[in-house]
């Protein structure tokens, strides 16, 4: 296996008891940022110190991930390489603390990068890797964002009671650190949450859906209500904005009458739901009805 060479410690943590290592990366995986809003919000709930980070030089690509300049007045005040940090996040009420490890997707070095985080976890004696993602969904803005949830030990999947969805096809980072876990023997769980595709804009419903996950899963709780309050006005912008479009406004009731159906057929027998592709061509032929002045 060929092993990155690019982290950079700043300090090893002490102390850390039990810990979870939470991750997300802005990028493909990360719809409506609802991932990294996510981590975010956690990180702000503890008390956080950062240990390492990895060499940008050796992960990005910075024509793709550029670095982010700040100038005042004229005059240039600071300059910001995309940077992958670990931050040890400390939960001193709770049964374990945390690591998390947050930043923009690397460009290259992908096996290396999971080898990495895999030998990080190890070495500070993580019990268990969780992956948070967020992706597009044929989901109403009007309900809390439905979580699905993939990975390695069916006793966390089992606990979780969520969807585990069967899928091939393209995958993120989020894969090869899934891969690296699993050789390596550490338990590991992907959260994803499904987004509206019809809004482009940061979604703080489908963060919420991921803090609750994580805290389900890991028995760490956080005071969400600054989520709760961001999804609350979400929703009602949102309304706003589809109240304007009566075409939209009628997708977004058979998106709605879909998500009931889904929340009946859970409860009456978990075979018969809906399927995902149906909504999709649904959705394909709504627009093609709509005609091209109306699109």
């Amino acid at each position: 296996m060929n092993h990155v060479k690019a982290l950079r410690w700043d300090h090893r943590p002490e102390g850390l008891r039990g810990p979870a290592l939470v991750c997300a990366f802005r990028g493909w995986s990360d719809a409506g940022q609802a991932s990294t809003i996510a981590l975010a919000a956690i990180g702000r709930q503890l008390d956080t110190e950062p240990f390492a980070s990895y060499d940008p030089e050796k992960l990005y690509d910075f024509q793709a991930s550029r670095p982010y300049i700040v100038v005042r007045d004229g005059v240039v005040r600071d300059l910001r390489w995309p940077r992958v940090e670990y931050r040890a996040a400390r939960a001193p009420r709770a049964p374990r603390d945390l690591i998390t490890l947050m930043g923009p997707e690397p460009s290259t070095q992908w096996n290396g990068f999971a080898e990495s985080v895999a030998e990080v976890a190890l070495d500070l004696g993580a019990q268990m890797i969780v992956t948070l993602g967020s992706l597009m969904g044929d989901v109403p803005h009007t309900r809390p964002a439905p979580l699905m949830a993939i990975g390695s030990d069916e006793a966390h999947l089992e606990r979780l009671d969520l969807h585990r969805p069967d899928y091939e096809g393209p995958t993120g980072l989020l894969g090869p650190i899934h891969i690296a876990a699993m050789r390596h023997n550490i338990p590991v769980v992907g959260l994803w949450a499904s987004i509206p595709h019809y809004v482009s804009a940061p979604n703080p419903n489908g963060a919420l859906s991921l803090v609750r996950g994580v805290e389900k899963l890991t028995g760490v709780t956080f005071d969400a209500s600054a989520l709760e309050e961001g999804a609350k006005d979400f929703e009602q912008r949102v309304n706003g904005a589809v109240a304007n479009d009566p075409a939209v406004a009628q997708w977004v009731e058979r998106l709605e009458e879909a998500a009931t159906e889904e929340q009946q057929a859970e409860i009456g027998d978990p075979e018969a739901l809906p399927d995902g592709d149906v909504l999709a061509r649904e959705f394909q032929r709504f627009l093609r009805q709509r005609g091209p002045d109306e699109a």
